[in-house]
């Protein structure tokens, strides 16, 4: 039997990226087996770095100023909820008109696979492996755009590569999810773990997900969530350990605080009733004057899906800002 989103995934959201400009891609990051899927502008060719370049040499040639006065990269990084490219499909098309737009899937999403199952699945490895991927397509510095868990990893390449990631917008993430706050999290929602909320094996469990995800309440048919399941939501025990490195203790939270020279945006949902205005507000107040907190009305943690235009309008104010900073 045809599976109906996988139709929609290649009639219609793979249309609209390549009418965007962008192509699907595989790039190798490491020598172990490790590829990121990943939709890139159609214009840029896959490049590897020289060989003898060396990691302080990358980091200084990092470090100077664009020299070829070439457009801003963004960088859109996913959530739980599908792949990079179904997360993005409403904005790739505005975006791509004024920047280079590049829609990695992270591990074990997508395309993207590793042999490290079981290894480092912290949202730090995923950080480096789409530094890595960026680095081998020749991007050296970009706009990293974190929705979700895709905020988390958007934080850590930050964090690791200031000189690669010259900005951040995270929307409904945080920097670190504390044991405590994601304990909340969870009575809050209902669910005894994030994999039980966040990986369904059922009709009924998708429904709820999308129905907290969402302020007005999406309806679809029982055979496209069954469908939607069997394409989206595999490798449940790699994402499941995903999500278990996700959460650090109390006590390390509480000790590593990043301190960001980038300038940050938080773009939030006013009613995303997984990560509420209340952790934006405390994530605006932990990043000091470096963020700035935008909400948009009636959209849940799916803001960009709910409310395209709203979020693309607040999106493209602050690309703007970016690029008149970056121009020689």
């Amino acid at each position: 039997m045809v599976n109906l989103v996988h139709v929609a995934m290649q009639q219609l959201v793979h249309r609209l990226a390549k009418m965007a400009g962008l192509w699907a891609r595989t790039v190798d990051v490491d020598d172990a087996g490790t590829v990121i899927s990943i939709w890139v502008p159609k214009d840029k060719l896959l490049r590897a770095p020289a060989a003898e370049e060396t990691e302080t040499e990358r980091r200084k040639k990092e470090e100077k100023p664009d020299a070829d006065g070439g457009r801003l990269s963004v960088v859109l990084l996913h959530g739980f909820a599908g792949d990079g490219i179904l997360t993005w499909v409403l904005q790739v098309g505005a975006l791509a008109r004024h920047y280079d737009v590049y829609v990695p899937d992270l591990l074990f999403f997508g395309g993207s696979t590793s042999p490290a199952g079981g290894g480092d699945l912290s949202p730090g490895f995923q950080a480096e492996c789409v530094a890595a991927a960026l680095r081998m397509l020749g991007v050296e510095r970009c706009v990293a755009v974190g929705f979700s868990y895709g905020g988390f990893v958007a934080f850590k390449m930050a964090e690791a590569h200031p000189g690669l990631v010259v900005s951040v917008v995270a929307t409904g993430s945080l920097v670190d999810m504390s044991r405590s706050t994601s304990e909340a999290m969870l009575r809050r929602l209902g669910a005894a773990s994030f994999a039980e909320f966040l990986l369904p094996d059922d009709v009924a469990g998708l429904r709820s997900l999308f129905a907290t995800g969402t302020y007005r309440k999406w309806w679809f048919p029982d055979r496209v969530l069954r469908d939607y399941i069997k394409l989206m939501i595999f490798n449940r025990k790699e994402r499941a350990q995903l999500l278990e490195r996700l959460v650090i203790s109390d006590e390390d939270a509480a000790v590593v605080v990043p301190c960001f020279r980038q300038e940050i945006l938080l773009l939030w949902g006013e009613d995303d009733s997984i990560f509420n205005m209340e952790l934006a507000r405390s994530l605006k107040e932990q990043l000091g004057e470096k963020a700035t907190l935008r909400s948009i009305a009636k959209a849940g943690h799916l803001v960009m899906l709910e409310r395209p235009r709203a979020f693309n309008r607040r999106l493209m104010e602050f690309l703007l800002r970016q690029s008149s900073r970056q121009a020689p």
